[in-house]
């Protein structure tokens, strides 16, 4: 029997996740498997995989055929170079030791790696918040000088009338401040 490591698709539409699973190559995408090894979730940032490290290995040194997407994702969880440094051992190239020394190394150096990534992503995201906080404050700042020229545009509309209305009636209003000063002066003499 052929069998294939493969996606079997869930989700629903726009939202589809995997698992990752052992199956017959007859068998239709999403029918009937053998072993589920995995799951597959390209919908986070990054994609989360939850992958059993030692049956996707058992599998791929029994025969089966990784499709070209689960390659990769065998790839990067460091599947495939596991059974490639084993296959190393098997021949004598080197002893089971350096194949795990190796192993190791390389898993350290992905870790940094994506850790590195995540570092940067982080500060870059900080950095775009903190341009666009700058640019809301020069936004801001420029709509207050708008706002105060006009206030101070309408303030001296407004002193400009009330002295002209003040010119206008000046005349009238020095006559009534004066009877209203002689009223008083009318009352308390009584």
């Amino acid at each position: 029997m052929a069998t294939k490591i493969r996606l079997q698709r869930h989700g629903r539409k726009g939202y589809a996740f995997y698992q990752i699973v052992v199956a017959d190559s007859r068998a239709p995408r999403d029918g009937k498997f053998i072993e589920k090894v995995g799951s597959y979730n390209p919908n986070t940032n990054p994609a989360t995989i939850d992958l059993n490290f030692e049956r996707a290995l058992y599998w791929l040194q029994t025969g089966a055929e990784p499709t070209d997407t689960t390659r990769n994702i065998l790839s990067n969880e460091g599947v495939c170079l596991k059974k490639h440094l084993l296959e190393g051992v098997k021949k004598g190239a080197f002893d089971e030791a350096a194949a795990e020394q190796k192993f190791q190394a390389w898993r350290l150096e992905k870790a940094t790696a994506a850790q590195a990534v995540k570092d940067k992503s982080r500060e870059s995201a900080k950095s775009a918040v903190k341009e666009r906080l700058e640019a809301e404050k020069e936004a801001n700042k420029a709509k207050a000088e708008i706002v105060a020229r006009k206030k101070a545009e309408i303030a001296a509309a407004a002193a400009k009338a009330k002295a002209e209305a003040a010119a206008a009636n000046s005349p009238k209003e020095a006559k009534a401040e004066t009877a209203a000063e002689e009223v008083p002066a009318e009352a308390s003499a009584e």
